[in-house]
């Protein structure tokens, strides 16, 4: 009689297992997936202040005759220093002067870029200069819910704005 009863509950594991440790794996996939995205957002806004604000200090009076002045690409580098969870060759930079001037790529082509920033039209003390970085986040979740087409992208984005010091 309890050989017969066993034989009964031979798939109740399984069961049980399908109504609740599937829905716990999705959350816990979930809950990575959020901290992993939420990690790289606070890289990517700490990067950009910390090149906004390098870009700052290297005004057009920041030293005399007037040598300190950088260029896109040293500030690039500087915010790829900072941000070590953005990857580079994805993660899109754009820099913005006061009178408009915009300059726009990804991390490894502006690394590149020798044109000084801010412009001289732009670079006096208490003129803004934003940065902004922009890095299409896609989740572990959409590509195993999405049949890895990758629909679901995010644009996690941050930017910063300071007028020149110096």
């Amino acid at each position: 009689m309890i050989a017969k009863s066993r034989q009964k509950r031979k798939g109740n594991s399984m069961v049980e297992f399908v109504l609740v440790g599937l829905p716990i794996l999705f959350a816990l996939l979930s809950i990575f997936d959020i901290s992993l995205g939420m990690c790289t957002y606070h890289s990517m806004a700490y990067a950009v202040r910390e090149g906004v604000r390098y870009a700052t200090v290297h005004g057009k009076g920041c030293a005399s005759p007037h040598t300190c002045q950088v260029t896109i690409g040293q500030i690039t580098s500087r915010i790829r220093a900072q941000g070590a969870m953005l990857p580079a060759s994805i993660a899109t930079v754009t820099f913005t002067a006061a009178n408009g001037s915009v300059s726009s790529g990804t991390m490894v082509s502006q690394s590149a870029n020798s044109t000084v920033w801010p412009p001289s039209a732009a670079n006096a003390p208490g003129q803004n200069v934003k940065i902004k970085v922009s890095y299409p986040y896609r989740t572990i979740l959409t590509a195993l819910l999405g049949g890895g087409r990758g629909t679901a992208v995010f644009n996690l984005g941050a930017s910063s704005t300071e007028p020149i010091k110096f």
